[in-house]
């Protein structure tokens, strides 16, 4: 008989019960028991992180042996093309739908549970050896350089070392991180359910709660039916295979974090390796379309409650700068608002959209309890994207030569 193993998915999903069960009926000192170690674990992911897209991106770029600078404009411009595309039918409905379901006071109840939380025993400071942008620009350089120079002006001293060093974060990931996530995730869920953000946004702002969530599905399937028609597969197919890193992505509250099982999702829609070893951690720190409908629908509805105007021409450049300077804020929860704070004046006016004033702590109050599944909306177009820059390599540079998948 087979030994029975329990899959990803289910794990995750476990995770994510015990951790609402323990922060609905367990004590403080479980909690933070519970929460410390998941911080624990959450410091050494954040220093894992930037070497993990080091590793993977520099290797992606440099295995490709043709086209490599090409290929990587093209994912940069599907990437932004798509968050600018995403902000924008965000703000289409939400300011068709929100006027007939919002309440005044809604925001300020949501801002009661904003500062709240189980906290932990102790912490660990882990710096990271390279900071996140810091390493997608390095791995862009080192990756496009040996591609392009290996073989002809350069050995593959430097190329082989990379390849080992991949090869140790590949064994870190996947006998580390990976196996400990549902303890990251269960972590997440005791925070929120006892400092009682789980089931606020539920109570009070339950309609837009259900809205963005809708948004968010109708756009991912938008582009994987795109995607599949492109490059000839079963959308339904690739949405399947998509659960594991979706529901991973709802208990991190992280793109970057979600790396690991993101790239076994793209191996499973037979993107080749070259393909998503650069495509899925790049698009994790660039391809926000998630966060952009969430943080659009959340300013949309700050204006509504408090009577501010609010237009697409207003919007638009808000969403054309919110795409550039969302660049690597995956690293942490909340990372994308937190981002935007500056740039809200754009939408909110200069008074109040002042980063300190109360309209921009209340658009965070609101935005951090919807952020986990705007992250798996990011996380899940990111392999939407890797399926068409599978399909224009195979196509288009290889000319139709065999590549491998794994």
């Amino acid at each position: 008989m087979k030994q029975f193993k329990l899959g990803l998915v289910p794990k995750l999903i476990i995770a994510i019960i015990i951790g609402i069960l323990i922060g609905e009926f367990m004590p403080l000192w479980f909690c933070k028991t519970v929460v410390t170690l998941s911080s624990i674990f959450s410091s050494f992911l954040k220093f894992v992180i930037p070497l993990m897209i080091l590793a993977y991106v520099t290797m992606g770029i440099a295995d490709l042996s043709q086209g490599a600078g090409k290929l990587l404009i093209i994912t940069v411009l599907l990437a932004y093309c798509s968050t600018l595309v995403a902000g924008s039918m965000s703000f289409i409905v939400s300011s068709t739908l929100f006027p007939h379901f919002m309440a005044p006071d809604a925001l300020e109840k949501i801002q009661a549970t904003a500062d709240v939380s189980v906290g932990t025993y102790f912490s660990i400071s882990l710096p990271a050896v390279i900071d996140t942008l810091s390493a997608v620009v390095l791995a862009f350089i080192l990756g496009l350089c040996m591609s392009s120079l290996r073989g002809k002006t350069i050995g593959t001293t430097l190329y082989d070392s990379m390849k080992d060093f991949s090869a140790i974060i590949d064994a870190v990931l996947h006998t580390a991180i990976i196996p400990l996530l549902p303890l990251y995730i269960c972590g997440t869920f005791v925070d929120l359910t006892y400092s009682g953000k789980t089931f606020t946004i539920l109570g009070i702002l339950w309609k837009v709660f259900i809205v963005v969530i809708a948004m968010h599905l109708v756009y991912l399937l938008i582009e994987f039916c795109l995607a599949g028609s492109i490059a000839h597969k079963n959308p339904i197919k690739l949405m399947t295979n998509q659960i594991s890193g979706y529901t991973t992505a709802i208990g991190t509250q992280s793109s970057a974090a979600t790396i690991p099982v993101n790239l076994e999702c793209a191996r499973a829609d037979g993107i080749c390796s070259q393909i998503r070893n650069f495509v899925v951690p790049l698009c994790a720190n660039i391809h926000m379309c998630g966060s952009m409908i969430t943080i659009t629908a959340c300013a949309t509805a700050v204006c509504l409650m408090n009577d501010l105007p609010i237009s697409l021409g207003t919007v638009i450049p808000f969403i054309m700068t919110l795409g550039v300077a969302m660049v690597a804020s995956p690293g942490a929860p909340g990372g994308s608002i937190m981002t935007a704070l500056p740039f809200l004046y754009m939408v909110f006016g200069t008074t109040a959209g002042d980063p300190n004033g109360p309209i921009c702590a209340l658009m965070v109050a609101l935005y951090i309890t919807q952020d986990s599944f705007g992250t798996a909306c990011n996380v899940s177009g990111d392999n939407a994207i890797g399926v068409v820059v599978d399909q224009i390599y195979r196509k288009v540079i290889m000319k139709g030569q065999a590549v491998a998948v794994d």
